[in-house]
């Protein structure tokens, strides 16, 4: 038998495999990992830290498989059903495999495994461009190995373009096992490390537009020029591809625009160009970043043309507007003490008579006593005849 230093990729596999073979009626859990795993250490001998990285690497992909009871060359079907601990188990190994990616080799030099790295992009590759559905497994892992592992060792674009040939040839290599969206996708990542940004907008439009793009299949590139601190270039990428977010989900939409707050800190001017998109695409992301960025008349004028009520708001989120800017407050507070006295019963009265009080603070901040006192007086007057709504001004001591 050959020793595992010399086993290619492919040969690794096959071990594990020998190895777990015994789980093969076992619940696909978080026992069943750890199960898995302490039976493939225990041959794992003494190697190199990058050797030893890819080695674990490997365990946790085949682990993967496991879960989703595949074989290295059987893809998983669409709409496939996954349990619960499953899942669960699932999301716990692609958490340590992104872990092993993103820790980079301590050095770019990849002569001593070369054909490992090799063989691993060949498997990444042919995991990716199998697997179909909406989940993906293997894309990420494809991506994170090619930014943390390729990249830094090369001096020349020829891997990159080279990985774009085996690419192109997939088609006809796999045939109808073929995934589209993630040969696609794998081209715009490949055209992005190459730097050719709008060639990997325009793979990424095209999935958009035949697939419904993945929101999650941006923010790798998004976190890599993040990572390289390529402020200029993410700015761009935001704007551009700020049309691809359009129905995406909520949790999406936030992440998307925590970059464009990152772009900001360090080029201001990139701000304008966020807000206008920002409005359409979701108004309470808008709402929440005009607060963010101080834009209070803004946010202020957008809580009075939607009617919004303060109470909807904790007293804390008041608290910038109240230090900066306490004037916006003014119509805000009123508009709403006026609508709930409208209501004309005692919860309408008592919610009036909360915002009254946070008026008279702001009057006194203001040392603008005088013209609170003119419009107390003034609104007592209007609602002469409204005895319950005197009662709670008494018992708020607004009004003797």
């Amino acid at each position: 038998m050959k020793s595992i230093e010399t086993m290619n990729i492919a040969e690794w596999h096959a071990l594990f495999g020998s190895r777990t073979a015994f789980l093969s009626d076992h619940i696909r859990n978080s026992a069943f990992v750890q199960a898995a795993l302490a039976a493939i250490h225990q041959i794992k001998p003494e190697l190199t830290p990058e050797r030893g990285r890819l080695f674990e690497l490997h365990a946790h992909l085949h682990l993967l498989l496991l879960l989703l009871k595949l074989s290295p060359n059987q893809a998983l079907r669409p709409g496939a059903f996954i349990g619960f601990h499953t899942h669960t188990a699932i999301s716990e190994v692609q958490l340590k495999i992104t872990s092993i990616l993103q820790n980079k080799p301590e050095t770019a030099d990849v002569t001593d495994y070369r054909q490992l790295i090799s063989e691993t992009i060949s498997f990444l590759r042919r995991q990716m461009l199998i697997e179909a559905g909406d989940r993906a497994y293997f894309s990420e892992p494809y991506f994170w190995f090619w930014h943390s592992w390729i990249v830094p060792s090369q001096q020349d674009t020829r891997l990159y373009l080279e990985e774009l040939q085996h690419l192109q040839a997939a088609p006809n290599q796999l045939g109808s096992s073929l995934s589209r969206y993630p040969w696609l996708l794998a081209q715009a990542w490949m055209s992005f490390f190459l730097n050719l940004d709008q060639e990997a907008r325009a793979w990424l439009t095209e999935i958009n537009n035949r697939f419904g793009l993945r929101s999650g299949d941006l923010f790798p590139i998004f976190s890599a020029m993040t990572e390289a601190e390529q402020w200029q270039r993410l700015s761009e990428w935001l704007a551009e591809t700020t049309p691809l977010m359009e129905r995406q989900k909520p949790n999406s939409l936030k992440l998307f625009y925590d970059y464009w707050d990152i772009v900001i800190a360090h080029i201001p001017q990139a701000e304008q160009q966020m807000w206008e998109p920002l409005f359409q695409l979701s108004p309470s992301i808008y709402e929440k970043k005009l607060l963010i960025h101080g834009k209070w008349q803004q946010w202020m004028d957008y809580q009075l043309s939607t009617g919004t009520n303060p109470f909807a708001y904790r007293v804390s989120v008041f608290a910038p507007i109240e230090k900066h800017a306490p004037e916006l407050l003014l119509p805000f507070y009123h508009q709403a003490a006026e609508s709930y006295v409208l209501l004309k019963n005692r919860d309408g009265y008592k919610s009036a008579v909360k915002l009254l009080k946070r008026l008279a603070k702001l009057y006194k901040k203001r040392k603008d006593e005088e013209r609170w006192d003119a419009f107390i007086a003034a609104f007592v007057s209007r609602h002469s005849r409204l005895r319950a709504l005197h009662e709670e001004l008494r018992k708020g001591k607004l009004i003797p």
